[in-house]
């Protein structure tokens, strides 16, 4: 392996991979693991890693970030290798979680070479962590590293590894011929009979509303920071003391709340009750939170599943995606995709109540099951037949009341609003971590099935629900940062803006304003606006040249505006559906829209999937090349 700016191949056959963090690392792994069984003779070929940024960690994962930012999953919920879960034609190959690789290290069972490679912070990190602990994501960078340099090293022998520490800016080439992929600052470009774009999340040019505020903002002198990855905004922009409108109360808030605050100095202390207590700096923005729920995301349950596992899938299976595709028309979301989610999703839920909870039901499991499946998706009489046999309301799986818990809700003013949240949250936390309600675990499961289902659909056409509605409820934060997150709330440095938040530019008095519908009629000013959230990741607006370059010359985009992809091997489609014989993509910016690189273990990953699948293809193009041209020869 090298990390060379030299441009030839040693080899007759190339790949290039674009982005090198962990997706391709996954993809890397998948290639080692097939190609034993695809090439009955070695098939040399040069495999070109093109990323800016740390090969096996990329942009998010990159070592030199503050320790403050964590992981939002469990170190025992995170793995990139696959198992026996995973349904995909290569073979399973499987590795240590992010928890068993830090037990390694902790013990010192990783090969000497491998230990000493390991940054100081990182062994001190692995050595304090439990399978429960919610790891820095530093010490995530150095398992991603690591995972990258095994994958790497279980090629087979005749595949030689470059990486090239650059950007992608075109991609060119004929259908039937090798591919031409042109780096920055570089006058030739790279050879390969496949292209792969891996990039992850990308940077967007702003839309219309945002370059409206960044132009009120620097008229009046004021700050904005729009969409971004929030280790990559410039936080010093916000001045100690001074008021700040926050639209967005997901993870991007998480790790701004961790960084003005921590990060400025300020510590948390213990209550009489245990309790954190925030002690401030002085350093400190107040920061004026909102978004259209007005609430947090839920917090990440806090214990483990016991007893009987939901049999998933059951109601929205891969027969139930099959007949969506064959439709002549593409389904609705609202009408043909969401009352079978509903389904699964309940049935994962009285599936746990029936058989962990039996005491809270008035009926046997068994007739209430065969009932349940003969009612159809999302009607009447599945609600009675579930107010027959629930009888505490509590107990009723309510979507909407889980996604929009403060709809309806009216406070008589501010200080009301923040008393209502704080509890809200408090509750949040006991039940995510209260055993008795382990139906939310069973519907996390279930959401994680259906997620896998869905990537098979492409483009939803539900103008994001959907993602909202899983990132709501099965991707929030670790309970430790809710907590500190209501410490901040009664030191005064967070304020809730409500639900229905809505933020506009007052060019009277040279601020921005927000309000929301929980308090009607309330509104805040102040001269610093934070958009919490990455941008929308569109091939028309993608900061880099790259997608905008392969969109102008065929490649197709989804009604959404993302990458239109095979969901079969994820093989770039052109404007007539016919997908292309040498390039592929992979990420949240495609059509497949599988975000995730690594995973939780057991769970039949898509990610994992479609990286098996596109791996294959890869192996069988080279193949079929090296067998033309020995024919030829």
């Amino acid at each position: 392996m090298s990390a060379t700016p030299d441009l030839a191949s040693p080899t007759p056959h190339a790949v290039v991979i674009v982005g090198a963090g962990p997706r391709a690392t996954g993809l890397v792994e998948r290639i080692a693991a097939n190609a034993p069984e695809l090439h009955d003779a070695p098939v040399p070929f040069t495999l070109h890693l093109v990323d800016p940024h740390p090969a096996g960690r990329g942009r998010v994962w990159r070592p030199d970030q503050s320790p403050l930012l964590w992981m939002n999953s469990m170190a025992e919920d995170v793995t990139i290798f696959t198992d026996e879960s995973v349904d995909q034609d290569g073979p399973a190959r499987p590795g240590p979680s992010l928890a068993e690789w830090a037990d390694r290290v902790r013990r010192g069972a990783l090969p000497a070479g491998e230990l000493a490679a390991l940054p100081p912070e990182a062994v001190a990190e692995a050595t304090a962590l439990t399978g429960r602990s919610f790891a820095t994501r530093r010490l995530q960078s150095a398992y991603l590293r690591w995972a990258y340099e095994r994958s790497v090293a279980a090629l087979p022998p005749g595949v030689t590894v470059q990486e090239h520490p650059c950007r992608a800016v075109r991609v060119t080439g004929p259908r039937d011929g090798r591919q031409q992929v042109w780096l920055e600052g570089r006058a030739t470009p790279l050879t390969a009979d496949a292209v792969v774009l891996a990039l992850g999340h990308l940077d967007a040019e702003p839309d219309p509303e945002q370059r409206a505020l960044s132009a009120f903002a620097a008229e009046h002198r004021l700050v904005h920071l729009p969409p971004e990855y929030t280790a990559d905004s410039d936080l010093s922009r916000l001045r100690p003391g001074e008021p700040v409108i926050v639209r967005g109360f997901g993870l991007a808030f998480v790790d701004l709340m961790a960084l003005v605050t921590e990060g400025r100095g300020g510590r948390y202390d213990h209550g009489p009750a245990g309790e954190p207590v925030y002690r401030p700096s002085g350093r400190e923005p107040v920061l004026y939170v909102g978004s259209r729920r007005g609430v947090p995301y839920h917090a990440k349950i806090g214990y483990g599943l016991s007893g009987e596992r939901p049999p998933l899938p059951r109601f929205f299976g891969p027969a139930q995606v099959e007949e969506l595709r064959r439709r002549r028309t593409p389904p609705d979301f609202r009408r043909d995709i969401w009352p079978l989610i509903g389904k699964e999703l309940g049935f994962a839920h009285y599936h746990r109540l029936f058989t962990a909870h039996p005491e809270r039901t008035a009926a046997d499991w068994a007739d209430f099951e065969e009932s349940y499946a003969a009612c159809p998706p999302g009607g009447a009489d599945l609600d009675a037949l579930v107010a027959a046999a629930v009888p505490d309301p509590a107990d009723r799986l309510d979507l909407d009341a889980l996604d929009r818990p403060l709809d309806g809700l009216r406070f008589p003013g501010p200080d009301a609003l923040q008393e209502g949240l704080r509890r809200r949250i408090e509750a949040d936390l006991a039940r995510r971590h209260d055993p008795a309600h382990s139906t939310d675990l069973a519907v996390f499961l279930a959401l994680l099935s259906v997620y896998g289902q869905l990537t098979r659909l492409g483009d939803l056409g539900d103008g994001g629900r959907w993602q909202g509605f899983f990132n709501h409820l099965a991707s929030g934060p670790p309970g430790p940062r809710l907590q500190q997150l209501l410490a901040l709330s009664r030191a005064g440095v967070v304020r809730f803006l409500g639900a229905g938040t809505t933020v506009s530019a007052d060019p009277e008095r040279g601020v921005f304003r927000a309000g929301g519908a929980s308090v009607p009629g309330s509104q805040v000013e102040a001269r610093a606006l934070v958009e919490a959230r990455l941008p929308e990741p569109t091939v028309h607006r993608s900061r880099g040249p790259l997608l905008r370059a392969l969109h102008r010359d065929g490649a197709a985009a989804t009604p959404a505006g993302l990458l239109d992809v095979s969901p079969d091997d994820a093989r770039i489609l052109d404007r007539a559906g016919h997908p292309h014989p040498r390039r592929f993509a992979l990420g949240p910016y495609t059509g497949g829209r599988s975000s995730g690189a690594f995973a939780r273990p057991r769970t039949n990953a898509p990610a994992f999937r479609q990286n098996d699948a596109t791996a294959r293809a890869l192996l069988l193009c080279l193949r079929d090349l090296s067998c033309r041209a020995a024919l030829t020869a």
